[in-house]
């Protein structure tokens, strides 16, 4: 499964959609730019504007064409869930159009929300890719990649299982938890841990037992 090239045109081109907005207004930005923010929705971390409008968007834009290289030189590709595939093309844009926007904005003097705006958007791309792991086969480049689950099919099969379970109601409890106002960063920390080491274990396991 062969990347399409049109499908790679469009998301380098989304990915580097903020540049042209920043371009736009960049004699309204301030010379240095604030582009992280903690958990508290201040901001702690800045930039300079050069940077900021156009470094950025360039860097995620490598990552994804990184990401298309990557699955397309993967030995199992024809394995790839078509759906999941596409879901990590199109992560990169997504990223960089909300990193974009809220960086823009915030420069601009706007109130951004990023404490509800970002754990919004990471429930979200849990719940997604919860959604479709379960359905992906072995891969070199998708999916937990140990040893034990590119040996066994089985074992491959049954970590991808109660992985995309776990994700899934990882995603939910993040939106849930930020639509409350109730989620922290311990909280938040802890639910992205324990989705990721508890199918690890779960892997390895399967793995003692012969599976």
């Amino acid at each position: 499964m062969k990347t399409n090239r049109k499908e790679l045109f469009l998301t380098t081109l989304v990915c580097l959609l903020p540049m042209a907005a920043g371009a736009a207004v960049y004699h309204r930005l301030p010379e240095t730019m604030a582009t992280h923010w903690g958990t508290d929705g201040a901001a702690n971390g800045w930039m300079p504007r050069a940077a900021a409008v156009f470094a950025l968007p360039a860097l995620i834009a490598a990552i994804d064409l990184f990401c298309c290289w990557a699955m397309d030189r993967d030995p199992r590709k024809e394995n790839m869930s078509t759906a999941l595939r596409s879901i990590t093309m199109w992560s990169c844009p997504a990223v960089s159009l909300l990193c974009g926007t809220i960086t823009l904005g915030a420069g601009l003097g706007y109130e951004m929300h990023v404490s509800t705006v970002a754990p919004l958007f990471v429930g979200i791309l849990f719940l997604v890719i919860g959604n479709y792991l379960p359905k992906t086969k072995q891969s070199d480049t998708l999916g937990i990649r140990l040893p034990w689950t590119l040996s066994s099919e089985e074992n491959w099969d049954r970590t991808h299982r109660l992985t995309g379970f776990l994700w899934v109601a990882a995603g939910l409890l993040f939106l849930v938890l930020t639509l409350l106002h109730l989620w922290n960063a311990w909280l938040l920390s802890g639910l992205i841990v324990l989705a990721t080491l508890l199918p690890l274990f779960y892997s390895y396991y399967l793995h003692r037992k012969g599976i």
